[in-house]
Order: C-alpha cells, then structure tokens, then sequence
C-alpha cells in the first residue's frame, strides 16, 4: 500500500482527497497545522472510510519540523501538497506573510524528501490564467500577471516546480489547475468550512440561506456576460479528489514525462446569477441578495477545456450544478447543528 503524504489533508479539499486515496487502496499521511481547518475532520474522514488517518500538526514552513517529518515518515511515495493561505484579498494585505507560507513550505517540502523518487502532485488554480484571451483555456495558454500574491504564489511555485524536474531531480509532478470547487461529501460529513466571513459564493449562498448571513451581494450586473454577472467553472470538490489519484496513478506509469499541468473543471461556464437560481431551485430555499458595485481584480469570465484531462488522466467531472448545491447545503445544515 503506497503511502501518500497529504498536506493540508484537513483543509476543504486535502479531506475529500484523503477519502478518495483511502477509497483507492492509498494510506495517506496528513500534515495540517489547523490554520484553516479543524482537528475533528480527522475524526469525520474516519466515520466516512472506517480509517484513522495518521497525522501531523506541523507547520511546514518551519525547516526543522519538515526535516524530522522526513524522518519519522521515510517510506512516503507520493505528495500531494495542498497547504497554504488562500485568502485573495488578505495576500493584498499581508503579502510577506503569503510569500513566507506558500514557497517556504512548498520549498522545505521538496528539500526534505529531495533524492527520492516521488510523485508530487501541486494544487494549481486557474488564476494562473488571468483573463483568458480565448474561452475555454487550455493548459497551452500563456500564464499572465497575478492579480494578487495569493495568485502570484501558484505561478511561482509551479517554476520551481518545473525547474526542479528539468534538473534532472527524481521527482514527477503534476500540477493541476482548479477552477472553482464547490460542494460537499454526500455524507455531509465533511465541507467547505471558512473562518470567518467567506470568501467565496458558495458558502456564502449556504449561510445566508440557513441565517447566518443577512444578504448576500452580487459584485456587478453590468459585464459582458448573458446576465450581466462573472462566469465561473465550478466543480464538484468530490470529482476534485478524484482528479488528485487519477495524477498519481498516472505518474506510477513508466512513461510519464516528468511535469505536466492539467485543467481540472467541468469545461462549463456558469454566472453568479445562475448559481444563486441553481440553489433556489435544487433546495426550494428563497435567498436574500442584491446587486452591489464590481469588485476590483474579479475576472469577468473563464471557464477550462478540460479534454487534456479527460485524455491523459483518464478523468472527468461527474457531478452536475444540481448535485453541488444541495451538499453544500446538507453539509451547511449539519455543521449548523454539529459545530466543528
């Protein structure tokens, strides 16, 4: 059983991909320093698989502690690096504190297992891309500009990704670029679970139907868009886990490349306005929102082709808009009744 090292592994997405690698005969390792996760998501992924992961609370930004990681977990063979600030808006603010986290641990990361044969694969975001020139991208499209160092961590640490293969290391990496994940496990278990305010629609839309937020504002109608609101790729976070063992399995084969970088979306382009119709409808709850002014550095639309996953990986998103808006709303009601 191929043990794979998961950081972040208690955060939105590492805990539906820890479930997926149990589901695939992996053992996953979880490293989460609980910045922005809980520790009872262990205690969930166990409920939902009948295994008890085992972890490490480290901050993996710290050298000494990734080094004596490596240590007491020498037998890993793969890494799925998930662990980092993720709060656009704060980036702007704090983006030391952005730069130190994200490329520090992704560089202590490397260095600590540097020499063995891994396969790492790297949680991209189709920020990468800016505002496409050509709708739906490709992974052929030129990178542009970060509109924050937030985005700017992503591009930088996939060039030292690929300088790092280029240099002949023992390393494969793939580095997948996500749209935008949504949903939840069907068992409602575990979620998307923001501290704070949320940044992203989704949540926002669940907690404003349950009560926890009084409205929710649409940042403009005016785009050129069908509706006048930003068009997103959303994906199901349950199909996000899968693509994460679908890059392993193909880095396990005798082929691989060495580095490639992979869309992984539904290749459907769908506005702010429809998700908020979409939920109405899936969950018959009426939402309070209102049109507010655009907001500064939102990208108007993208949306990914997603053939080259579909070809290479052998993957593609299963779940519809439908499916992921009534988990994210089972899962809103259960954490609403069952605090984590």
């Amino acid at each position: 059983m191929s043990k794979i090292l998961v950081t972040g592994g208690l955060g939105y997405i590492g805990s539906h991909t820890v479930v997926e690698l149990i589901n695939a005969g992996y053992e996953p390792v979880i490293v989460d320093d609980l910045s922005n996760s809980s520790p009872k998501i262990l205690d969930q992924i166990t409920k939902i698989t009948g295994h008890k992961p085992v972890f490490y609370q480290i901050d993996l930004s710290d050298d000494n502690e990734v080094k004596n990681l490596a240590t007491a977990e020498p037998d890993i063979t793969g890494i799925i690096h998930f662990a980092a600030f993720k709060a656009v808006g704060e980036s702007v603010e704090l983006p030391l504190k952005y730069y130190r986290n994200n490329i520090y641990s992704l560089i202590n990361l490397l260095n600590a297992y540097y020499g063995k044969p891994l396969n790492f694969v790297f949680s991209s975001s189709c920020t990468v891309y800016g505002q496409p020139d050509v709708l739906p991208v490709t992974e052929k499209a030129p990178t542009k500009k970060a509109e924050s160092p937030y985005g700017n961590t992503k591009q930088i640490a996939e060039e030292i990704l690929t300088d790092l293969v280029a240099s002949g290391s023992s390393y494969k990496v793939v580095a997948l670029r996500y749209f935008n994940p949504v949903g939840a496990h069907s068992s409602a278990l575990i979620g998307e679970l923001p501290i704070g305010v949320p940044q992203n629609l989704v949540p926002f839309i669940t907690q404003t139907a349950i009560g926890k937020r009084e409205k929710i504002t649409v940042f403009g109608d005016d785009y050129d868009t069908p509706d006048g609101s930003c068009i997103r790729d959303y994906i199901h976070v349950v199909d996000l886990g899968k693509a994460h063992v679908a890059a392993l399995k193909l880095m396990e084969k005798n082929n691989f490349a060495g580095y490639d970088v992979f869309n992984i979306g539904t290749g459907v382009g769908n506005s702010v306005l429809e998700i908020i119709a979409a939920f109405e409808r899936e969950t018959g709850v009426k939402l309070n929102y209102q049109i507010g002014p655009r907001r500064s550095g939102d990208i108007v639309k993208v949306w990914g082709d997603v053939s080259k996953s579909a070809d290479q990986l052998q993957w593609k998103a299963e779940r519809g808009i439908g499916t992921m808006m009534v988990s994210a709303w089972e899962w809103e009601k259960y954490i609403s009744n069952n605090p984590l």
